[in-house]
């Protein structure tokens, strides 16, 4: 176990990595760290994907937040985990980060351009910008080419496992520009801070009842975009969406109340013009270091971009909105790991290979990152010929690999950190909070006991 912590042998073996995500810079920079010559292949910008924009290394096309960085809390449990581990993605946030309350948010340029920087100049990673149609068969390979996997290496993905990819849609929320905000009505704040300084961390929309009846409305009967002849035929004509990631629209048609108690909760926050709670908050977040850019938080949707305009133009404050990017949705491929992979990340048919990121079954960039760096661990643990590290259960990273390889195949869905995945507490305290800071102690603790 002490071999997860070190910097490994001083020979050098070839690893190729197949995606240059956050998973696969992070497995990257990780297997390169312990001595490991890795060749790291990025299709884009020769070949784009529907989603990316640009074609930086470890570009974030989703959301720019990270999550929660309070222990306390799953997502921040499993960030601390990555701290000491040594990821050098999270190090990277933290020196691109912005104001987001107790979340961990950045600006997507720096944060991608510094992930580059640090990839290109290791001396051990090699950098090439082509597409991999074929998984090579001759040397250890981290496949990591996550959610928009190219036509041809998902063919090759199948042949090798044996089994059909499983696929859902994400969707992108809408990013609009700061000074198109109507701060007569919008106002600064963050949940739970009510001195009414102005300088909260996000800035919010109020809706009273009314208005947040015809937004839901309205919603509900936008025109959306068709789906593309390939992902109808992927889906046999049914639209599948993961959970953790619902258009807004799909959500509002769940019921009138869906969003009031989703994404448009008002919960911890007062406006200011009326000093009351609203009936219900839109929150943007700051999406880049300028300050000019805010994205819709929770607001990912699939309706057409003139409808985007329309509808979320009736959203208190974004009366004049002026769009910097309209929200999209997207085809995600993962495979139905249980089974797949084992408890390394390796393919139990063929041990040489190993998965990381979105295409592993985890959801979310902390999952990316997490299964990125154990991924490179354990390559590097193999090709060295050293003991692979087993992460302990009682880790929040641990844990989610543990849930890719052991859980039920039936209904499998992407894992993203959660406390319910972890084993139970021996005596868990009542208070929700007090849980979670008893998780972290327990993670934490058994991390520090590894490397002693």
């Amino acid at each position: 176990m002490v071999k997860m912590f070190g910097m490994g042998s001083n020979n050098q073996s070839d690893l190729y990595i197949i995606g240059g995500g956050l998973a696969g810079c992070e497995a990257a920079w990780t297997a390169a760290q312990r001595g490991v010559h890795v060749i790291l292949f990025e299709m884009r910008p020769q070949k784009m994907t529907e989603a990316h924009v640009t074609g930086n290394l470890a570009e974030l096309v989703c959301s720019n937040s990270l999550g929660s960085n309070l222990i306390d809390r799953a997502s921040g449990l499993l960030k601390e985990e990555l701290r000491f581990l040594g990821s050098l993605l999270i190090d990277i946030a933290e020196k691109t980060k912005l104001p987001a309350g107790n979340a961990l948010a950045v600006d997507r340029e720096a944060f991608s351009i510094a992930i580059e920087n640090a990839v290109l100049s290791h001396p051990n990673i090699q950098v090439i910008r082509d597409e991999v149609r074929y998984i090579p068969d001759d040397l250890p390979v981290i496949i990591a080419s996550g959610p928009l996997t190219s036509e041809s290496l998902c063919k090759d993905i199948v042949r090798l496992t044996g089994e059909e990819n499983l696929y859902f849609y994400d969707a992108i929320a809408p990013v609009v520009y700061a000074d198109s905000i109507d701060f007569k009505i919008a106002f600064r704040a963050s949940r739970y801070d009510f001195d009414n300084s102005g300088d909260g961390d996000y800035i919010n929309c109020p809706f009273t009842k009314e208005e947040y009846d015809r937004f839901v409305d309205l919603l509900i009967h936008a025109e959306r975009i068709e789906l593309k002849d390939f992902e109808k035929d992927i889906l046999s004509g049914q639209q599948k969406f993961f959970e953790g990631c619902l258009p807004i629209e799909i959500l509002a048609a769940r019921g009138k109340d869906a969003l009031a108690f989703g994404p448009l909760r008002p919960t911890g926050l007062k406006d200011p013009h009326t000093g009351h709670r609203p009936w219900a908050v839109l929150q943007l977040r700051q999406d880049n270091l300028a300050g000019d850019l805010y994205n819709l938080v929770g607001f990912q949707t699939n309706l057409r971009y003139s409808e985007q305009e329309r509808v979320f133009r009736n959203i208190p404050g974004l009366e004049n909105a002026v769009f910097a990017r309209f929200g999209q949705m997207h085809r995600n491929t993962f495979l139905s790991s249980p089974g797949l992979i084992n408890e390394h990340l390796q393919l139990i048919s063929d041990p040489r290979i190993f998965f990381a990121g979105q295409l592993s079954g985890v959801e979310g960039y902390m999952g990316n990152i997490g299964t990125g760096l154990a991924a490179g661990l354990n390559a590097a643990a193999f090709i060295h010929g050293d003991p692979l590290p087993l992460f302990p259960i009682e880790t929040m990273l641990g844990s989610m690999i543990h849930y890719l390889a052991n859980s039920e195949k039936k209904n499998f869905q992407p894992v993203k950190a959660n406390f319910g995945i972890l084993p139970p507490l021996e005596n868990p305290p009542r208070s929700k909070q007090e849980r979670g800071r008893q998780y972290a102690i327990r993670s934490l603790d058994t991390l520090k006991k590894l490397r002693s």
